[in-house]
């Protein structure tokens, strides 16, 4: 598919048009690059067959369409994608009209009541950069969950070496701490936990006792 022109939306009902997948709120503010299927693109009909124009365009919107909202679309406007390229609009519509113009494989989707244009490609490329972001954050998270539990051990040990040999008390003490908004964790805040982790200990043997 080749969109030449903003008017032709009206030949579809927007109700008819697929709806973008993603929520709005999904940024990629924090990726200065996404990943490039350089075979991909250097195999494509897109960079085989278009004129060396079109194919800059095209590379263009691709980059733009990044830090557009929803994030990976293009406005289904001529003016401003003409503007977002820098390209007078009758020049970009008539390259547009080309069988690989600069808007070659983009269609139209609905977005929150209006038309946007979506690309699959791009789209997936996207989808991948937030998967890895989101196994990044996994990672890191992991991570400073280690450190943390780390150091409430090495505290606790000051305190009862016994205690800090057991990893269903520490990891409670450390939820205890995370509940009550301690961000410091001084010794005496881990006294505190580690008091509540008997309280909560004898409560449970309590319960036992009643059965």
């Amino acid at each position: 598919m080749n969109i030449t022109s903003a008017s032709h939306a009206q030949l579809v009902a927007i109700e008819d048009l697929p709806e973008y997948p993603l929520d709005g709120s999904e940024r990629l503010d924090s990726h200065y690059f996404v990943a490039w299927e350089r075979r991909r693109w250097l195999n494509s009909d897109m960079r085989l067959k278009g004129t060396p124009e079109c194919r800059a365009l095209y590379f263009d919107l691709i980059n733009i369409c990044y830090d557009q909202q929803p994030v990976a679309t293009l406005p289904d406007d001529m003016e401003m994608l003409s503007k977002l390229v820098y390209t007078d609009r009758a020049h970009f519509e008539a390259l547009c009209k080309l069988e690989f113009g600069p808007l070659h494989s983009w269609f139209r989707c609905r977005y929150e009541g209006r038309t946007r244009l979506m690309h699959r490609f791009v789209y997936q490329i996207l989808t991948e950069a937030l998967s890895r972001r989101q196994d990044n954050r996994a990672n890191t998270e992991r991570a400073n969950y280690a450190k943390r539990i780390q150091r409430l051990r090495a505290k606790i040990a000051g305190l009862h070496v016994e205690l800090a040999k057991n990893d269903a008390a520490v990891s409670w003490i450390d939820e205890w701490l995370t509940a009550q908004n301690c961000i410091y964790r001084e010794t005496s805040w881990v006294e505190r936990g580690m008091l509540a982790w008997q309280g909560h200990m004898a409560d449970l043997n309590h319960r036992r006792v009643r059965r």
